[in-house]
């Protein structure tokens, strides 16, 4: 399965940025693409593992639950 880095905005839109096979390499450039965003802007950088593209977009949009204080990390 890819590794898929998309650029995440506020209002929860989302747009695919690249895709790739290695985890070191996708990590690499999510770091890269994060150092270059420039100050007061309304979006980041995610990265995601899933089958296709559509599950990591559908993965992205899910709400996730907080989780509970005092829980070991």
């Amino acid at each position: 399965m890819p590794y898929f880095v998309f650029k995440v905005y506020d209002n929860r839109t989302f747009e695919p940025v690249d895709s790739f096979a290695q985890y070191r390499d996708a990590k690499r450039r999510t770091r890269e693409l994060r150092a270059g965003i420039p100050g007061g802007e309304a979006y980041t950088f995610r990265l995601i593992y899933a089958r296709h593209e559509s599950e990591a977009e559908r993965l992205l949009a899910q709400k996730r639950e907080a989780r509970p204080l005092g829980e070991d990390s």
